[in-house]
């Protein structure tokens, strides 16, 4: 087991207002910040905040603990694994309104995004997520109290079999802010079982 933030982990575009501590990471996100590429919404954007670590372990998980403030459409934060502007991956809550906002995720491949999402109630201000790789398959699953996890979803990289990089993000798509606070980050042994 090892911390995250002991495998110096690097910015992918650095934002103005980040702490990083030994207890874990504070991101103020920053207006018009998104990930996402061509599919069905007609835009591109690529301009999200990502804090990651390098590996080339082909068999693991990445646990955090995820608190934040959000208020705005479409802000959101949560784990990343950006390997360039067109294969990446990313999972958060993503508010919608007072009543409901988004759990959900996107696998991006050779450039085209997807979006999987579940509707969980706008109260909700803390998610734990558990990510984990076997090879160039992927499986992201969530938790409210960190003990007990859900599947959100499998999914394979195309670009996925060598070194990867993973970690956390934070972003406003709209005229937002708001305060993404990081905890609780372990790289483990792979806690995604082979299938028998």
């Amino acid at each position: 087991m090892a911390k995250f933030l002991t495998m110096n982990p690097e910015w992918v575009r650095e934002p103005e207002k980040a702490v990083i501590t030994e207890d874990g990471v504070e991101i103020m996100t920053e207006p018009g910040t998104d990930l996402w590429q061509r599919t069905y919404y007609g835009f591109r954007n690529d301009n999200a905040p990502i804090l990651q670590a390098r590996t080339s372990e082909r068999y693991f998980s990445f646990v955090v603990r995820t608190r934040f403030e959000s208020s705005r459409r479409f802000d959101q934060c949560g784990v990343a694994m950006y390997l360039d502007s067109e294969n990446w991956f990313k999972a958060s809550v993503e508010y919608e309104n007072g009543v409901y906002q988004r759990l959900g995720s996107v696998v991006t491949n050779h450039g085209y995004s997807d979006w999987a999402t579940t509707d969980i109630p706008a109260d909700i201000k803390e998610m734990w997520y558990r990510f984990s790789r076997r090879e160039s398959d992927y499986c992201i699953e969530c938790s409210r109290d960190g003990l007990a996890y859900k599947q959100m979803r499998i999914f394979h990289m195309h670009e996925g079999m060598g070194e990867i990089v993973f970690g956390i993000y934070a972003c406003s798509p709209e005229q937002s802010s708001f305060q993404a606070v990081f905890t609780d980050m372990e790289v483990t042994e792979c806690m995604w079982e082979a299938h028998k």
